[in-house]
Order: C-alpha cells, then sequence, then structure tokens
C-alpha cells in the first residue's frame, strides 16, 4: 500500500463517534481484572472494516492486544496491511468471519476472557463507495449487496426468488416501509417477464409506486435496500446471535460498545443491555437480594448521538445510536442459560422476552 493510497484509506473511512468510542472502549481496561494468564487487556472489534477504530482503540491503549473479525475479506486485507503500517501489527491478530462466530474466533486463538468489545453495525465505508455490490441506491450496480461475496444468497435472488408475502415482510420489518405490500407486488408482476438486476431498476420501480405525496426525505428507495441488506446478511440474527456471547466471555469490569444506525439495531441492543440493567426481582420489592441486583452498569444513560458538527462534516453518522455497559458482579445462572441459548438460536432476542 503507498502512502497516497493509505490517505485514499483514512478519507474513505470517517469513524463515527470516535472520540466517544475510544473512551467507552479503552476507560475501563486498567480497571479489569487480570486472570494470571493474559499478560493484555483484551479488545474484540467484531465489525473491523478498514480498522478507523481499531486503530485509534490500540494507539489509545499501548498494552492492548486487538482482534479485529470482518466477514468482508477485502477489508480485513486492508485494515491488516494498514495495522502493520502503523506499527500496530504485533498487536492486532485478524479474523475473517462473521461477528456472530464471535465464540469460535476467541477459541481458535487461545483467548478465554475479554476486557472490551465493540461493534460498528453501519455498513462500512468502503462497502458503500465501492459501487459494483449495489449496496447503494447512489449507484448503478448489480443487486449483490453481500457482505462476504463467497455467501450464495444475494439481493438479486432475493428479488427472484421470495414470495410477494416474504418480500412484503421483508420490506415492513426491516425497513419499515408504508408501502411493502404494493412494491412487493409489483416486483412479483414485473419479474414474470423480466427480473431485476441492477440497482437502478430497482430504484425505478420504488420510485413508480411510492406515491410522492407519502415519500419521507431522501431517496424512496431507502428503506428497500436498507430491507434487503440486512435480509441478505442476517444481520439482526446475527446481532441477536453475537451479544449473550459477548457478554459471556466478558472479563469482570469488561464492556460492550456497540453503535446502531437503525431502530431495529437499537432496539435489539437497548433490549439485551437492559435486562442487565434492572433488578431481577418482582415490582415494588422492597428489599433486593444480592444475587437479584443488576450486573451490568450503563456508560452512556441512553443513547450517545453525533452532534451538528460532526453530522456536517459525516453524514452517515446522522442516525446513530452509541451505547454501552460494564459487567461489574457475575452473570446471573439463569441468565447464563438464557444468553446460551440465544448464541444458537435463529430468532431475535427480543422476541423471547
Amino acid at each position: 500500500m503507498t502512502e497516497t493510497q493509505e490517505r485514499d484509506l483514512a478519507a474513505i473511512h470517517r469513524p463515527v463517534l470516535l472520540e466517544d468510542c475510544v473512551r467507552l472502549v479503552t476507560g475501563g481496561l486498567k480497571a479489569a481484572g487480570r486472570d494470571g494468564r493474559d499478560v493484555h487487556p483484551t479488545i474484540v472489534d467484531c465489525t473491523l472494516g478498514l480498522a478507523g477504530h481499531a486503530t485509534a482503540f490500540l494507539k489509545a491503549a499501548p498494552e492492548a492486544r486487538l482482534v479485529g473479525i470482518d466477514r468482508d475479506a477485502e477489508a480485513l486485507g486492508l485494515a491488516t496491511e494498514r495495522m502493520r503500517r502503523e506499527g500496530l501489527a504485533d498487536r492486532f491478530i485478524p479474523v475473517h468471519a462473521a461477528f456472530d462466530e464471535f465464540t469460535e474466533a476467541l477459541d481458535e486463538h487461545g483467548i478465554g476472557r475479554v476486557d472490551a468489545a465493540f461493534m460498528d453495525l453501519g455498513l462500512s465505508s468502503l462497502q458503500i463507495d465501492e459501487t459494483d455490490r449495489g449496496f447503494s441506491y447512489s449507484h448503478d450496480a448489480p443487486l449483490d449487496m453481500r457482505m462476504d461475496v463467497s455467501q450464495p444468497l444475494t439481493a438479486e435472488r432475493v428479488l427472484a426468488e421470495y414470495d410477494e408475502r416474504s418480500l412484503t415482510r421483508i420490506f415492513r420489518t426491516y425497513g419499515e416501509e408504508k408501502f411493502s405490500r404494493q412494491i412487493a407486488h409489483e416486483i412479483v408482476v414485473r419479474r414474470a417477464e423480466s427480473p431485476l438486476t441492477t440497482s437502478a431498476e430497482l430504484n425505478a420501480l420504488v420510485d413508480e409506486v411510492v406515491p410522492k405525496a407519502h415519500r419521507p426525505a431522501g431517496n424512496p428507495a431507502k428503506r428497500v435496500f436498507q430491507a434487503l441488506r440486512i435480509e441478505v446478511n442476517g444481520e439482526l440474527d446475527k446481532l441477536a446471535r453475537t451479544l449473550p456471547q459477548i457478554a459471556l466471555r466478558l472479563r469482570g469490569h469488561g464492556r460492550i460498545v456497540v453503535e446502531s444506525y437503525h431502530s431495529l439495531e437499537d432496539k435489539t441492543v437497548k433490549t439485551f443491555m437492559n435486562d442487565g440493567l434492572v433488578a431481577d426481582v418482582p415490582p415494588n420489592m422492597p428489599v433486593v437480594p444480592p444475587e437479584a441486583r443488576p450486573f451490568f452498569r450503563e456508560l452512556t444513560r441512553g443513547a450517545i448521538k453525533a452532534d451538528e458538527e460532526e453530522i456536517a462534516s459525516n453524514p452517515r453518522s446522522a442516525s446513530v445510536r452509541l451505547r454501552a455497559v460494564e459487567l461489574v458482579r457475575p452473570i446471573p445462572r439463569r441468565f447464563i442459560e438464557r444468553y446460551e441459548t440465544a448464541s444458537t438460536s435463529d430468532r431475535q432476542y427480543g422476541e423471547r422476552n
């Protein structure tokens, strides 16, 4: 990687809420207890991307090592080279995997407990700015949308093979699209003669179906593209499986820090964290026994949002919600059992409560 390429890489990857993320991820490392085997504090970046957050974490915590997980082989390669150029490679462990393979990634490298785990759930800058995968409605490209190009399911296949009812559910649930049924119906009608294959074709279809008087700000296809991306990559299911895995591997005073970018992600994160933030007792119980006290401590007082200055300089930060908790006591047995089940389930974590 040349110096010009390095500058270009830094330019396309602009970490959101970087200072807050660094403070939350690294702020508890010295408080975290050591078990005598792990000499260095361990941070896991579950969504490595181009390592914008990860390099900042390692620079802020020179005693720490970082496991960087990403399912996009291209991004992982670029991030690994960036770590080398930054002089951080000796404290960096790259892992090519989806983030719901969190436990396997740690086991593969002989890592037991971790001190902090970070997730940035937004679409990476590399994926947005590369126009050949069809993530963005702003560029005409094949309807691919795979974060891991080795997987078989693409957005084109979803649009060609899913029935009208399934498409409606996807657009309504993952995109919160008011005209889900009408869009799904039109897709099924048109594909009988000519399947949709490009983002421009899908853009045009949505533009024709959604009434101009009922459109949200911006491109009317935004919600449909979001829904397809979530379906193709199984993002919400993977998130619901990953959070319990992280909790089960936290060391005392370990932290979970998550940036979400739409309401369904944030709801999943908030629901999970809230379980450990309230006493596990019936309402109005006068005395809370020690074993029922909260096991998480909230670090963000709700969600941190980007301010006007950051939104102006980085529009992708407009919808971010940053939440973080710290493990303050051992997780109770009944929650351990719930988390072990949730880690391998295909159902949403929030649906079981």
